[in-house]
């Protein structure tokens, strides 16, 4: 997620852009954590956390998105992964409704390969590169700051990538390795590996 200038609010429970739906939770961003490194020409350490003014309901349309507790551990090449977001379509209009799509790790050996993106940018071990394999569909503008969930654990967030699906310039994500685990507690003061609702505010 980019830096924002000027006030900010999230919006928890929707499905839809356009609808005005009773299961969304609209609440203002207290303040912003960019990580210390970011630096906006390059991929790397593409992670902020929002400390949100007051504390979200949990209820069937906003559920906790646990923080992998892993560690940090590595993703084999090949795992399936699901991403979702409101991100650019191809009328080049963001989507109303939330989409999600199926993709698969590529290593990162392949990925800083001359055939795609050769070491421009380059692929780090804090990255994850994953696409559908034929180009057809993958993250879009918009989309950035959406969960990538492997196996069904939390494993990256939206980060770079082309404005249009390419086989060859597939999406990057930024890897929740221990690293950003242990950054990540040391704004919050919790313990990663140990969160409650309570403490997610």
């Amino acid at each position: 997620m980019k830096c924002s200038k000027g006030p900010v609010q999230v919006v928890l429970g929707a499905h839809s852009l356009s609808q005005n739906e009773k299961s969304q939770q609209k609440i203002r961003v207290k303040k912003q954590y960019p990580h210390p490194k970011f630096n906006k020409k390059t991929p790397d350490d593409d992670i902020m956390l929002l400390q949100l003014s007051s504390e979200a309901k949990i209820n069937k349309y906003v559920e906790l998105l646990n923080l992998p507790k892993d560690k940090g551990k590595d993703i084999k090449p090949g795992i399936c992964c699901t991403v979702a977001g409101w991100g650019q379509t191809k009328s080049k209009a963001p989507s109303d409704t939330l989409r999600e799509v199926m993709l698969y790790v590529i290593d990162r050996k392949t990925c800083n390969s001359k055939q795609y993106y050769n070491h421009r940018p380059q692929i780090t071990k804090d990255m994850i590169c994953a696409s559908d394999r034929k180009g057809r569909e993958d993250t879009s503008l918009g989309d950035s700051g959406g969960p990538l969930l492997c196996r069904n654990k939390y494993k990256g967030i939206v980060s770079y990538g082309p404005k249009d699906p390419d086989a060859k310039k597939p999406g990057i994500y930024t890897f929740i390795t221990k690293k950003y685990l242990d950054w990540i507690e040391k704004v919050i003061g919790v313990k990663t590996y140990n969160m409650t609702a309570e403490g997610l505010y």
